[in-house]
């Protein structure tokens, strides 16, 4: 018996303009380019959610520093208080610490000149 492809082959191209939607146009409406640039996009995705946590790790570092140099201390001299004396507060709530409740960072920079 004789199979025709069009169903299968509409429900792939469908659902790639559907993933497509709000690219530039060729890229839209061309299935082939369409792919091409869905694969690229992906690779873009996975790439960047890497380079978040790369870029959010540098921002709560320079708060950090900017937060321990008006305790008058150093961004590395902070971190190896901190870990000398156990206190384990991760950079993301230090830097959250600095900007928004200098009172309580200041405690925790006493904390950790120890």
């Amino acid at each position: 018996m004789r199979v025709k492809r069009g169903v299968t082959s509409h429900k792939r191209h469908n659902k790639i303009r559907k993933a497509t939607k709000g690219f530039s146009h060729p890229n839209r409406v061309s299935i082939k380019r369409g792919r091409q640039t869905l694969t690229k996009s992906l690779q873009y995705a996975t790439r960047d959610r890497k380079n978040r946590k790369r870029t959010f790790r540098e921002l709560w570092n320079a708060r950090i520093n900017a937060g321990a140099r008006i305790n008058g201390t150093t961004y590395s001299r902070l971190i190896a208080g901190l870990k000398a004396a156990d206190i384990t507060l991760d950079r993301k709530v230090l830097a959250e610490l600095a900007v928004n409740e200098p009172k309580a960072f200041a405690a925790v920079v006493k904390a950790a000149e120890k």
